[in-house]
């Protein structure tokens, strides 16, 4: 008999951590295809001859998609599910990258980029929600983080295309290669169950049962999270009417907004879209140069974002913000001030890059997993699919903003005043962690939110 309960708990956790894996793959995608415009914008600006300007908006483009595929995503996960919702967004990813390796002018390139920004604004909504309603409270920043894992390996991965590809300039390979593993996506979705809480919020409890039992260690566990859920759904009002009439709703809503533009500006996907560009600032003015250190860029991220995966539901996510912000500040403050001294030595380059893969650690470890995990976990059941869907629009509108005027700053403010900006910010943000932001390991979603509707400080839910 315990030798059964032992196999069914073993065989249970695997299915979990398969099911958490395969719907983290979408954060590969999504990784892909922020990091590969990193190579292909200077064979692109020398094809298509284009201006700075148009340089930034088809980096900028795929944001805009992003925004709208997030505002989208909220319906479509809501009405639909998150599993078709993921589905939706492989076969965009497909369309995207295809069309994106046949454009032949900057107008069809920019239009490919938003079909793929489309993509990246529905795995970017659905996959963390997805992951925070399957996985067990004692994993779920681990698992989330693991989503967070799988777009920097994402990044990782483009950064070596793009570099095996750079030698002959064929960037249309480098775009038409993230088809793969779109496809791979799309088929692996069709072996995901639904998420239980969406099938309990369409009165599905039998199949909410039913998955559940798959996932957790006991059906006793199950039957328990089942009640919890049920209890969260006697809120009669939802989404647009629970925001409308529920102060503690708005709070969740607004934190969420906060935590976006927070990681945003942390000044990340600056370094993720114009690497090469930082390096010819730094003083590496060799192609194949800057395009291997933007391969250690994405390396550095990648194992960085263990410390994450190890910290979350250990240390908490907090503390390990408060210690990113100030690493980040640390290494991009620097970073400003050897440019501003305009050192030109090999061992001041050294040192410009070291602050810069600094930088890159305080966010791994920090932002650019933990945010994501927070915003999926402080929205109440009924209005999750619309907290949810403000917070992830609000990244890609951020990210649009930051992607879209780092050339214009870097030319009319000047190298070292962009940089400090962004330091400035990183200090401001761990102000704003310690007086708003709660500590959620450990704890169920439901707990967290009865707490916000308790009225409870918005740092205290968590308690």
């Amino acid at each position: 008999m315990l030798s059964n309960i032992h196999k069914n708990r073993t065989s249970n956790k695997a299915m979990t951590l398969f099911v958490c894996f395969l719907a983290a793959l979408a954060g590969l995608l999504f990784g892909l295809d922020i990091g590969v415009i990193a190579g292909v914008l200077p064979f692109i600006a020398k094809d298509f001859n284009v201006t700075v300007q148009e340089q930034e908006w088809i980096v900028s483009s795929m944001m805009f998609g992003a925004a709208v595929g997030a505002i989208g995503s909220g319906w479509m996960s809501s009405n639909m599910g998150r599993k078709k919702s993921l589905m939706a967004g492989a076969i965009l990813f497909v369309i995207g990258s295809l069309w994106s390796t046949l454009a032949i002018n900057p107008l069809m390139l920019i239009s490919a980029r938003i079909i793929l920004g489309l993509a990246v604004g529905v795995a970017s909504y659905t996959a963390p929600l997805y992951l925070s309603e399957i996985a067990p409270e004692k994993i779920r920043g681990s698992m989330i983080s693991l989503y967070q894992l799988m777009i920097t390996m994402g990044i990782l991965t483009a950064y070596l295309s793009d570099t095996a590809f750079s030698h002959t300039g064929s960037w249309r390979w480098m775009l038409g290669i993230i088809t793969i593993p779109a496809v791979m996506l799309l088929i692996g979705v069709f072996f995901l169950p639904n998420s239980p809480r969406w099938l309990a919020a369409k009165g599905n409890f039998r199949d909410a049962q039913r998955v559940l039992d798959r996932l957790r260690d006991t059906s006793e566990l199950a039957k328990i999270e089942l009640n919890e859920i049920r209890e969260s759904l006697k809120i009669k009002q939802s989404g647009w009417k629970l925001f409308q009439n529920n102060i503690n709703f708005r709070r969740a809503v607004f934190l969420g907004v906060l935590l976006q533009v927070m990681q945003q500006f942390t000044g990340m996907n600056v370094i993720m879209y114009y690497a090469p560009k930082i390096f010819e600032i730094s003083g590496i003015n060799n192609t194949e140069q800057q395009m291997w250190g933007t391969v250690i860029v994405g390396l550095v991220n990648v194992l960085a974002t263990f410390i994450a995966i190890g910290l979350v539901d250990r240390w908490g996510r907090k503390p390990t913000l408060i210690l990113g912000f100030l690493v980040m500040s640390t290494g991009i403050g620097i970073l400003g001030t050897i440019l501003h001294m305009n050192i030109q030595s090999l061992s001041a380059q050294y040192f410009a890059i070291s602050m810069l893969l600094l930088f890159i650690v305080g966010f791994a470890m920090s932002a650019g997993p933990l945010i994501w995990v927070l915003c999926s976990e402080i929205q109440p059941l009924k209005g999750r699919d619309f907290g949810i869907t403000v917070s992830t629009a609000t990244n890609w509108i951020a990210n649009m903003i930051v992607g879209a005027t780092f050339l214009t700053m870097l030319n009319v403010l000047g190298n070292a005043l962009t940089f400090w900006i962004y330091a400035m910010l990183n200090m401001v943000f761990i102000f704003l962690t310690i007086i708003l932001i709660p500590e959620t390991k450990n704890v169920s979603l439901e707990h967290i939110e009865r707490n916000l509707m308790l009225g409870k400080k918005l740092r205290d839910i968590g308690q």
